[in-house]
């Protein structure tokens, strides 16, 4: 086992103990997990496209605004959290405008607008539906995404050989998709089996869904990565980088289970 695998297992088992622990206890200790998990991934996001301090405002603006719609999910407060979403495009709208009416033609970016909104977007609105599933359903979704990277990380090493996507991801392949495929879905099997109400075979397709979600997620943040020839979101995390790339298969797989779960009911 290599020294920055060993880092994985470490890591993943000192963050462990504090997931769990904040998914018992819910309301406002779920509620400050995800503030700092969706605060940390989004300066991170922001750091992608403004490295160092450059554009240090618009980020510390998106990460509070981000807090602000998740406390406007845990109390329910629609108008809140359409208030974060809309502030984030306008604050960097006005940027923009004040910019370009002041001369700076060169300088005035309207992606500024759309990097801080898609920040919010991309994690806090995701990361909210947390407060609104059951510890049971956060619980497989987590154990979901987990048991696709694992599943495919150990498939891949022993029986990849065929490239599935390289111009995105060089090193995964089709022999790890489905290894984590198959881990995936067992692992919905047996949690739906355990704690759900739906019948047995309604937790395959779910699985199969809730892998090519989290596939789909990790990606995403891949190509992301390539485009601004960055290797890692950050170094929080020894072994994993930075949080993104830990949750970056999660934040498609929460939204494809609330799709999942209003079409029909698994627990």
């Amino acid at each position: 086992m290599t020294d920055s695998h060993k880092q994985r297992w470490i890591t993943s088992i000192v963050v462990l103990p504090f997931l769990i622990t904040a998914l018992l206890l819910g309301g406002w200790a779920l509620l400050a997990a995800t503030i700092i998990v969706a605060a940390l991934g989004q300066f991170e996001f922001y750091s992608m496209f403004w490295p160092g301090k450059s554009n240090l405002p618009y980020k510390v603006i998106g990460c509070l605004l981000g807090a602000g719609l998740l406390y406007g999910a845990f109390i329910d407060s629609p108008y809140t959290m359409l208030a974060c979403i809309t502030g984030g495009f306008w604050v960097g709208s006005l940027g923009f405008l004040l910019s370009y009416g002041a001369g700076e033609s060169h300088s005035a970016r309207f992606e500024q607008a759309q990097v801080l909104t898609a920040g919010i977007l991309y994690l806090p609105l995701v990361i909210q539906t947390v407060l609104r599933f059951s510890p049971v359903e956060t619980g497989l979704i987590l154990l979901a995404c987990f048991a696709s990277d694992i599943g495919g990380f150990y498939a891949g090493c022993k029986f990849g050989k065929h490239k599935i996507w390289p111009t995105v991801s060089p090193k995964k392949t089709w022999e790890g998709s489905i290894g984590g495929m198959l881990l995936c879905t067992l692992v919905c099997l047996t949690i739906g089996t355990v704690f759900g109400t739906a019948p047995w075979w309604a937790w395959l397709p779910l699985g199969l869904f809730l892998n090519v979600s989290s596939q789909l997620g990790d990606f995403f943040e891949s190509a992301l990565k390539r485009t601004l020839n960055i290797k890692d979101s950050g170094t929080l995390l020894p072994g994993h980088g930075g949080i993104l790339d830990r949750i970056d298969s999660i934040l498609l797989a929460l939204p494809a289970y609330a799709l999942a779960r209003a079409v029909y009911t698994f627990f």
